[in-house]
């Protein structure tokens, strides 16, 4: 796929992709994080507010998408809200095996909120999307 096709207008591929990537690096940081016992935290709060923001422009562009009815392919939050849950809990878990060596950092944490947050309302403006168009 060229370049040029992936910025286009209405072309999700490149939101996509540029998540997926920031979603692997966060994730990549937070266990190196934990295996360095929070050597690394302003670093994790940068990633953290560009991992926020870059999600909440692709969610946003993908709802306004369907709500103008030029998107409705599926690609679910759900998977985003699992992954995260499976961090947060292996991080929880393998700290209290380690007698809380690790303190988990305020920026996780609020990322995580700010991704079940996005799902719920993402999963609200879908079934109203589905609603009204039921409708007609």
């Amino acid at each position: 796929m060229k370049k040029k096709d992936l910025v286009n207008n209405g072309n999700f591929e490149f939101w996509r992709y540029l998540i997926n990537s920031w979603t692997i690096l966060f994730f990549v940081v937070i266990i190196y994080d934990f295996i360095t016992a929070n050597a690394i935290i302003e670093i994790l709060d940068m990633i953290s507010v560009v991992y926020v923001a870059i999600l909440a422009i692709y969610v946003s562009n993908k709802e306004f998408e369907r709500w103008y009815h030029r998107h409705n392919r599926q690609h679910p939050g759900e998977v985003f809200v699992i992954f995260w849950s499976i961090l947060i809990f292996v991080l929880v878990i393998l700290n209290f095996v380690r007698q809380g060596a690790y303190h988990i950092p305020g920026s996780i944490i609020s990322s995580y909120i700010a991704v079940l947050t996005i799902l719920a309302v993402t999963r609200k403006s879908k079934m109203a999307y589905q609603y009204q168009h039921q409708k007609k």
